[in-house]
């Protein structure tokens, strides 16, 4: 043990009180290494596969064994038994889609992993009589583990040593209030300390432990409900039903009205279902994200849920404790102010008497250790360990002259009563944003529930807090994007407010006093709406705080690393948690900022708008061609004529004016403000767009099966057919593409140019069968997908004015 952790923990009586720590008690040394090595051997070790990501297994399986791979499939082995292989050219783009699913998704593994080690907590172990950090999953059963604010329960156990240890349990039993635990009493791995500290003997491991199965699926890497999932889910629920009864219609209507042969009749009835199916939506929708985490990785930036980038792009309110946040996790002490005439060499012995009675101090205490030196005469008898709540600590000793005397510090706010003349000048110091700490000589016992009555005020310790340097561009930025932030912390109202002024936010000047809000919801959402800055706020505050705004429709991040943030965090639709916060804290968080930066979240919220905002543009693409497949199958129905298109015609145009250029503007920057009703912004656009494409294809075909006749007439008709769907679809492609960019123009002229290669090209033409014959059908074609494209222009601009976002 260090020097600071010389004095040692007393074991109270049974039934008792938490004594604090004494110098007699001796240490549990732990176990040996020799014992550590039996409980390995016969498999005692907690082996709980905790994983940041999919097993390599499970990503295969999950892009291979999809509902619509499986139906491609199907129709792909069919068409190579009918032939020829050019109609079964959907079948190698499905391949080469899943695979690059399946790679993009791996890399994104591979970040994550690595990210979860630098991110993971190490519990402190005794063995062979020294306290160690190891690996989680390095625990044996009866390992003695040390616990201090803000560390996570790991496994089973049962409580060996306490100093005034508090536990939270809420996440596993719903239970707000801490919880004390005396020796002898057991703790439950998925809870985590809240004040104080202690000990204890882990008795399960692994997966015997309880809510281990818990702890391991909050640390995944999930793919679990988003909005934009769900949407695409939905979508593809509607596709399958169209599908089954298309696909009936198509075959009796070629076999028995049309008499084609059962070969001819069953390559235009895979023509007209393959088109139906967005089958490269679901895969863009994960590339986009998987990539999306590959990039936050690079700037150390954890994502612990799929689509928690999502989230926080539609996130409209962040709370943001100050401390950590704002603020560097380190101050300094600016000034001591005696009180009353006091010996200033006197309390500052008390104050380095203060910060040695705590072996894990709060960022509070280690300035104040690194000012006031330990003198040795001093010995703590009991210590009070701070706590969120209750907003001080404490200690007895017994000092140089044999006195015993029980000192307090803490919030002058709180120590003080209402009215006490101490307090203007307080508030003068917390106006500067500088935080000020109450040093109290007590009248009563440390254990005694209201010992910060009539406690007697003996100096003022102010303490300057550290800015982060990018905090001022950060909150500017979620000005600049409609994102409002509230600042909730809880240090004096005024000290807050004093900071955020300094660092831009509006409504810094107005700070408001938690302890004055209403306890109603609705009254409580009306004083947040309006305010920004909240001081001397309680853990079970802040999660009440959360809830209310909720209650208005907003959709909250709330970042924190203190164990005051927890439940907070936990509640959000959004948490985001410092590398250097809690464990507490980077369990329950989807995000954590490895490298403590405040300054990544905009990052974080852009990759999460560039993914909303292309993806549903590229969703647009898709489902266009969805609804004109599904026209041109009623169309063909109710006219009793052949499909126009082969499979290879529509492998073609999908290839070219969704696939290839889909990929692209699925990666591409998008600042867009993120909106909601995903499927239903989609469908606006998508249905007019697939109806206007289809109608003009199907006119043309029918203008093309009344001018051409003879034996090469199908191919004729098809062939003019497929152009005007080509040019009407490269128009949609040119209307989503905007705004125009060098890149985006120069993406659609290729496709175009792609297209007229395959036309002039004599093998092409062959193998897609297309062939342009005489020279007035072909212009026709182009004349009706000009009147095509100034109704999708016309029809586009209405459903913006009609249906704005």
């Amino acid at each position: 043990m260090t020097e600071r952790e010389r004095t040692e923990i007393e074991q109270p009586e049974p039934g008792g009180e938490p004594a604090g720590r004494t110098a007699q008690a001796p240490v549990n040394p732990g176990l040996t290494a020799a014992e550590v090595a039996e409980r390995v051997a016969r498999g005692e070790v907690n082996d709980v596969p905790v994983r940041s990501s999919r097993s390599t297994v499970e990503i295969v399986r999950a892009n291979v064994f999809t509902r619509f791979n499986a139906i491609i499939g199907v129709l792909f082995v069919i068409i190579l038994i009918v032939g020829p292989i050019q109609d079964g050219l959907f079948g190698f783009v499905i391949v080469a889609n899943t695979g690059i699913g399946i790679i993009q998704e791996l890399r994104a593994k591979k970040t994550l992993d690595n990210l979860a080690v630098i991110g993971e907590a190490r519990p402190t172990v005794r063995r062979d009589g020294a306290a160690a950090e190891i690996l989680t999953s390095e625990v044996v059963l009866d390992d003695i583990i040390e616990l201090g604010p803000g560390d996570k329960v790991i496994v089973d156990g049962e409580v060996l040593e306490t100093d005034s240890l508090e536990i939270d349990e809420s996440l596993l039993t719903g239970e707000a209030d801490p919880v004390v635990k005396k020796p002898g009493e057991a703790v439950m791995s998925g809870s985590f300390v809240v004040a104080g500290g202690g000990a204890f003997t882990a008795t399960k491991v692994g997966r015997q432990a309880y809510a281990a199965q818990l702890a391991e699926e909050a640390s995944r890497f999930t793919l679990v409900h988003s909005e934009l999932r769900t949407g695409i889910s939905r979508i593809l629920k509607y596709v399958t039903w169209m599908m089954i009864p298309t696909a009936i219609g198509l075959i009796l209507s070629h076999l028995l009205t049309l008499g084609l042969p059962g070969d001819a009749a069953i390559r235009r009835m895979v023509a007209g279902i393959v088109p139906m199916i967005p089958e490269g939506l679901v895969l863009l929708t994960s590339v986009a994200f998987a990539i999306g985490v590959i990039r936050l990785g690079r700037k150390k930036c954890l994502v612990q849920e799929l689509p928690a980038i999502e989230g926080l792009a539609r996130v409209d309110v962040v709370c943001l404790d100050k401390t950590g946040t704002l603020t560097e996790g380190g101050m300094d002490v600016s000034a001591l102010r005696v009180l009353e005439d006091g010996d200033e060499r006197y309390v500052r012995q008390v104050l380095g008497a203060l910060g040695d009675s705590d072996p894990r101090p709060n960022a509070s205490l280690k300035a104040i250790i690194n000012a006031f030196p330990v003198t040795e005469a001093w010995r703590c008898t009991r210590s009070l360990p701070f706590s969120s709540a209750r907003k001080y600590s404490g200690a007895s000793f017994n000092d140089p002259d044999g006195e015993s005397t029980t000192w307090l510090l803490g919030a002058p706010d709180v120590l003080l009563p209402a009215g006490d003349r101490g307090l203007a000048e307080i508030d003068d110091l917390n106006a500067q944003g500088l935080r000020v700490l109450l040093l109290a000589r007590a009248e009563r016992e440390l254990d005694d529930p209201d010992v910060a009555q009539r406690a007697r005020p003996t100096a003022l310790v102010v303490l300057e807090q550290r800015l982060r340097p990018e905090a001022p561009d950060t909150l500017r930025y979620f000005e600049e994007q409609g994102v409002r932030a509230k600042v909730i912390s809880g240090d004096n109202a005024v000290s807050v407010g004093a900071v955020a002024g300094k660092l831009g936010l509006p409504g810094a000047d107005a700070p408001v006093d938690a302890r004055r809000l209403p306890g109603d919801t609705d009254a409580m959402a009306a004083v947040l709406d309006k305010g920004a800055v909240f001081g001397r706020v309680t853990p079970q505050q802040k999660r009440d705080m959360v809830a209310a705004l909720q209650s208005r429709g907003h959709n909250v991040a709330m970042t924190g690393d203190g164990v005051n943030d927890v439940l907070a965090l936990k509640d959000a639709d959004i948490g985001v948690s410092m590398g250097s916060g809690s464990e507490a804290t980077r369990a329950v968080a989807q995000i954590v900022l490895l490298n403590n930066s405040f300054a990544t979240l905009p990052s974080v919220v852009a990759e999460g708008r560039r993914v909303i905002g292309n993806i549903t543009r590229v969703a647009t693409l898709f489902l266009t061609k969805t609804v004109y497949s599904v026209l041109l199958a009623i169309l063909v129905a109710c006219w009793q004529i052949p499909y126009p298109y082969l499979p290879r015609h529509l492998t073609l145009l999908s290839t070219l004016t969704i696939g290839v250029p889909a990929f692209f503007l699925a990666l591409a920057p998008n600042k867009e403000r993120a909106r909601p009703h995903f499927v239903r912004r989609v469908m606006r656009y998508a249905v007019p767009s697939g109806l206007i494409t289809g109608a003009a294809a199907f006119a043309t075909y029918l203008l093309a099966r009344g001018y051409y006749s003879g034996p090469g007439a199908l191919s004729a008709e098809t062939s003019a057919a497929t152009l005007t769907l080509f040019l009407a679809a490269i128009w949609v492609l040119a209307i989503i593409a905007r705004p125009y960019t060098w890149w985006r123009i120069g993406l659609v002229l290729t496709m175009g140019l792609a297209f007229v290669v395959v036309l002039v090209t004599p093998w092409l033409q062959a193998f897609f069968d297309l062939r342009l014959v005489g020279t007035t059908m072909p212009w026709a074609a182009v004349a009706i997908a000009v009147v095509a494209a100034v109704l999708l222009e016309i029809t586009w601009r209405w459903v913006d004015r009609r249906f704005p976002a």
